[in-house]
């Protein structure tokens, strides 16, 4: 008996720490692999309606169930995919019909690279209106406006 009484204070105590590491939901994140099956329920038994071919694509996280997650692509598709496919590293897509790279915070700065629509970067940090981005060798700030994958609001990094 003291030894459930035991065990029973424990899962008390320590409940309320595991539900606090939960991630946020909604919440952006990127596919990890190149193939990532997109199901139309969650779990391995419900049909695959399409397969994503992109790793780093941006998604947005807006529901979980047990090891799946329900995610909206930049074109708002919903579907749902497993929690190994999705990797917490930021990635943004392009989704105006070009965005300019700059060095620094400023667009009277000369220009490092001109992006096209649905370029996928990778983010660093977010702050104000700008987001630090790296794609190949080249790493610089473009106007948060230009990005999908990014909430309004969010500063990190």
């Amino acid at each position: 008996m003291r030894i459930f009484f035991t065990f029973f204070c424990f899962i008390i105590l320590i409940t309320p720490t595991y539900g606090a590491d939960r991630n946020p939901v909604p919440r952006f994140v990127s596919l990890r692999p190149n193939e990532v099956n997109a199901r139309v329920g969650p779990g391995p038994n419900y049909p695959i309606e399409w397969i994503y071919l992109r790793a780093g694509l941006p998604v947005e996280v807006i529901a979980e169930f047990d090891t799946w997650r329900k995610i909206r692509d930049v074109e708002g598709i919903e579907t749902w995919v497993h929690q190994n496919m999705l990797s917490s590293k930021r990635h943004a897509i392009i989704q105006d019909y070009e965005a300019i790279m700059y060095p620094y915070e400023d667009t009277q700065t000369p220009p490092l690279v001109r992006l096209q629509k649905g370029v996928i970067v990778h983010v660093l940090k977010c702050r104000n209106e700008w987001c630090q981005v790296r794609i190949f060798d080249y790493k610089g700030w473009v106007q948060r406006a230009y990005l999908w994958g990014i909430y309004p609001e969010e500063i990190f990094g």
